[in-house]
């Protein structure tokens, strides 16, 4: 008879002994909330004082690749204004293709042209940017039949391509 009172003693001890941890846990709970709402944290370029990240002054402004575009802003206006004499069959500026529709130079009817271009990159890079031509030549029958592009025009145009988005970059620096 005194064994199973023990226990039953020992077992009231025990949970007593867990209900104080549980009402201790629960207390220190309760003093880490807060009345106050949560903190939100800012970036750095909206807070006052020296920002060692910043670049030469300017960095209050966001980016033009950051402006709501998938791809680098310079790119892809450099690749707007460089192919504007060819029409615009597709652009997806989140994506960052742009697609030409056939060009026909008044100078050479019987060959026409068309243009892919890929923005590969958020960075200005010149391996952020890929460029594909296409060619067709008309046969004797009068029918489009695809020519052979020689390597050095889809070259040519990115060369063109990031020569200008590296004129608006400096450009926008300026204004700055």
């Amino acid at each position: 008879m005194e064994r199973g009172t023990m226990a039953f003693e020992r077992g009231s001890v025990m949970r007593g002994v867990a209900a104080g941890v549980l009402a201790l846990s629960m207390l220190g709970m309760t003093a880490c909330a807060s009345s106050k709402p949560p903190k939100t944290f800012s970036t750095q370029s909206d807070e006052p004082g020296l920002n060692p990240f910043k670049r030469f002054g300017g960095g209050n402004k966001a980016a033009p690749s950051e402006a709501g575009i998938g791809v680098n802003g310079y790119l892809w206006r450099a690749s707007l204004d460089t192919l504007a004499f060819m029409p615009l069959a597709s652009a997806d500026p989140y994506g960052g293709v742009i697609i030409t529709d056939w060009f026909v130079n008044p100078e050479t009817p019987a060959e026409r042209f068309k243009a892919t271009v890929y923005i590969l990159d958020t960075r200005l890079r010149a391996d952020g940017l890929n460029v594909t031509v296409f060619k067709q030549s008309k046969d004797v029958n009068g029918t489009w039949v695809d020519a052979p592009v020689a390597d050095q025009t889809a070259t040519d145009l990115e060369n063109a391509i990031l020569t200008r988005a590296r004129q608006l970059r400096l450009s926008n620096i300026k204004t700055q």
